[in-house]
């Protein structure tokens, strides 16, 4: 029951509030049926356990768990906590759906969480998965401790246009019938110059058993078509929902996703929350990684 009023809640709060036809058009996404999607997960241990809640990761838009493979294993032996690094719905392993907006994915992770039997747990999530860790931490606080939130901010605010471009580069290479990853790479050049950036987006190719050319791995439909919700975020009313618990921003100094003037909203939805700046861009968790590691090491051990 708690997992339905879940959607019915979310999807109260994203239409009550007067908005302009545009949004109203965007909102229709969230009508589709939902059924909460089991999701694909690795978990790492630590060597010297200390007893303590565990972490669970999420990966931003087109990732999966494998990118977050590196810092959940450098988390665990630090914290001394088991972290489980998730496959949201539509990414990795995990079932398709063609619903994907926050409500959606909060609600798979809830369902995560209490059908492991876990509790108080830290929620870190990168972009897209920091909007769906927000949202799971304003719709049930009592399943969460602490929060991460890394570049991303509880704001509506559309998407960059290299996401668009990345959908229809995908495409093309998968009409396109290549059999080799650096054809791919050469019609993903044509948008995308850097390097890293094209690594991580081929990283959702696949070659399907006894097959000879390669697909991707994720729905590119379904995620071009959820674009535009994913600049929204659900909850309008910080006197409505909050989170009172220890929280912590992380932001790219080269990174527009989290500006000065958005700071404010943060502290309404997220009133005990701290703000580091790290020395990097958008994907600060590989850019700065050890800067990352140690920010979020010092929250979790010293902000209770």
């Amino acid at each position: 029951m708690r997992q339905s009023m879940f959607v019915h809640k979310c999807v109260h709060r994203f239409q009550a509030k007067a908005v302009p036809t545009l949004y109203q058009v965007r909102s229709v996404s969230s009508k589709i049926p939902t059924a909460v999607r089991p999701l694909a997960y690795d978990i790492y241990k630590p060597a010297k356990p200390t007893g303590q809640p565990p972490i669970i990761f999420l990966h931003g838009l087109f990732g999966s768990k494998r990118n977050n493979r590196g810092i959940s294993k450098v988390l665990a032996r630090d914290v001394g906590v088991d972290v489980y690094a998730l496959d949201l719905r539509n990414h990795g392993e995990s079932p398709h759906d063609p619903r994907h907006d926050y409500c959606a994915m909060a609600e798979d992770v809830s369902a995560f969480i209490q059908d492991q039997q876990l509790s108080n747990v830290t929620l870190i999530g990168h972009s897209m998965g920091a909007k769906t860790a927000m949202t799971l931490a304003l719709r049930s606080p009592e399943l969460i401790s602490k929060i991460i939130a890394v570049d991303n901010a509880p704001i509506d605010m559309a998407l960059n246009d290299d996401f668009s471009k990345y959908v229809r580069a995908m495409k093309n290479i998968q009409d396109a019938k290549i059999t080799r990853q650096a054809e791919a790479d050469e019609i993903l050049q044509k948008v995308e110059e850097s390097l890293s950036i094209r690594q991580f987006l081929l990283g959702n190719l696949y070659r399907p058993i006894g097959g000879s050319t390669q697909k991707f791995r994720i729905p590119l439909d379904t995620l071009g078509k959820s674009l535009q919700n994913l600049g929204d975020f659900p909850f309008k009313q910080p006197r409505d929902h909050r989170f009172e618990k220890p929280s912590l921003f992380v932001r790219g100094t080269e990174s527009h996703y989290v500006a000065d003037d958005v700071i404010p909203a943060i502290g309404e939805f997220f009133p005990r929350f701290r703000l580091i700046d790290i020395n990097a861009g958008h994907w600060l968790i590989s850019e700065n990684p050890e800067a990352f590691r140690q920010a979020v090491v010092d929250f979790l051990q010293n902000d209770v």
